[in-house]
């Protein structure tokens, strides 16, 4: 026979001791709900807020040895061009390439030899050019590009070209290959052959100048004396 269950109240409630209000107010048979425990809220700390500081400007660094106060100085104006020493001559001589001849058909016969550049005509140099080139390939070659160059209007302004002087870079004729391009060259502009002087080979004075030579001295208007060495 089991145990019959004990009353809430009566002679053996000393046993079990003073029933607290919430349990005398729980009907009979029903659990003692424990109050729910709320969790404590911690107060958010908000972040503090650091005042942003503006970077300095980049001190501008003046390159090793620059005076101070230089680093945004103005330019330099070019230095004046000294003037052209060849100001108020008539015509111009122009090698086509190195060793064409220019330097000695212009002592021969006057003119400015400007070597292996165009004339200046706005510096007072003159406009009329005599364009020199040795009869070898290489010489014909550079000649003919010389030309191409005052066709295409790659020079200074002011120029003119006169005629091409082609001067013998060997005795006899020439070889037919090496004659076909002087003829091409006839047909682009007007050309004067200069024959071989062994004189000049030698450095040496030649007079009467060959009658070739002479006959360029209608082009330049100067005089045709003797002359030494052909550069």
């Amino acid at each position: 026979m089991g145990v019959p269950p004990a009353s809430p109240a009566g002679p053996q409630m000393w046993i079990r001791g003073p029933a607290s209000q919430q349990s005398a107010q729980q009907p009979a048979g029903q659990p003692v709900q424990q109050p729910t425990q709320q969790p404590v809220q911690q107060p958010v700390q908000q972040p503090t807020q650091q005042p942003v500081q503006q970077a300095a400007p980049a001190a501008a660094v003046a390159p090793p040895g620059t005076a101070v106060g230089a680093v945004h100085a103005a330019p330099a104006a070019p230095a004046p061009r000294a003037p052209s020493p060849h100001r108020g001559e008539r015509i111009a001589w122009v090698n086509a390439h190195g060793g064409g001849g220019a330097s000695t058909l212009a002592h021969a016969l006057g003119g400015a030899d400007l070597g292996t550049r165009w004339p200046e005509p706005a510096d007072g140099e003159p406009g009329d050019v005599l364009l020199v080139a040795r009869t070898h390939a290489g010489g014909i070659r550079a000649a003919s590009q010389a030309l191409n160059a005052l066709r295409m209007g790659d020079h200074p302004d002011g120029l003119r070209l006169v005629a091409v002087v082609l001067v013998a870079d060997a005795p006899g004729r020439l070889p037919r290959q090496l004659g076909q391009r002087v003829r091409v060259l006839r047909s682009a502009a007007e050309v004067h052959r200069v024959p071989w002087v062994p004189a000049w080979r030698l450095g040496d004075e030649v007079d009467p100048l060959p009658r070739d030579v002479r006959a360029l001295a209608a082009l330049t208007g100067g005089p045709a004396g003797p002359v030494a060495g052909l550069r």
